[in-house]
C-alpha cells in the first residue's frame, strides 16, 4: 500500500460560526491528499487530464469522529488500495496535528474515463508508477 502524508492548516473560511470545521470541507481535504499523492507519484492530475484520462468519483465515505476547529494542523494521509484492478480507491484519514488522534476517515473509489466519459481501462503509465511507488511512505507540507 502506497500512502502518502501532507499538512494542513484550516483556514477560517473552512468553518461555521462556532469556529468548526464545515462538514464538506473534509471531502475537499481527501481531494487536496489524492491530489498530492498523483504529485508525489511523479504525475500530476493535470498530466493526467491531459493525456485524455479522467477519474471520476463513483463512490465515497467519510466518517467524521471529532471536530476539526479553526487554525488546527491538520494531518492529511492518503493510502492507495492495491488490491483494486478495474478501478481507483483511495482511503483517508484525517488526523490531529500530533498523529494521535483521528477526526474522521474515508474512502473513494474513483472510475478511469475517456474524455467523452466513457469507461476505459486504466491506462498503463498509472499502473507502472503505483507498481514502482508501492510500499513507500512520503509527507509533505502544504500550508
Amino acid at each position: 500500500m502506497i500512502t502518502h502524508k501532507i499538512t494542513y492548516r484550516v483556514i477560517y473560511g473552512d468553518t461555521d460560526k462556532m469556529g468548526i470545521a464545515y462538514y464538506s470541507n473534509y471531502l475537499r481535504w481527501f481531494e487536496m491528499g489524492r491530489t498530492e499523492f498523483f504529485r508525489y507519484l511523479g504525475l500530476t492530475y493535470k498530466k493526467i487530464e491531459e493525456r485524455g484520462i479522467f477519474l471520476p468519483v463513483s463512490e465515497v465515505y467519510c466518517k467524521y469522529l471529532y471536530s476539526a476547529h479553526y487554525d488546527d494542523v491538520l494531518i492529511i494521509e492518503t493510502s492507495l488500495d492495491t488490491s483494486v484492478k478495474a478501478s481507483m480507491k483511495f482511503n483517508y484519514l484525517i488526523l490531529s496535528e500530533q498523529g494521535n488522534t483521528i477526526l474522521a476517515k474515508g474512502k473513494t473509489r474513483h472510475a478511469f474515463t475517456d474524455r467523452s466519459g466513457r469507461v476505459v481501462r486504466p491506462p498503463e503509465l498509472l499502473m507502472e508508477l503505483i507498481a514502482k511507488n508501492n510500499k513507500t511512505t512520503y509527507d509533505n507540507k502544504i500550508q
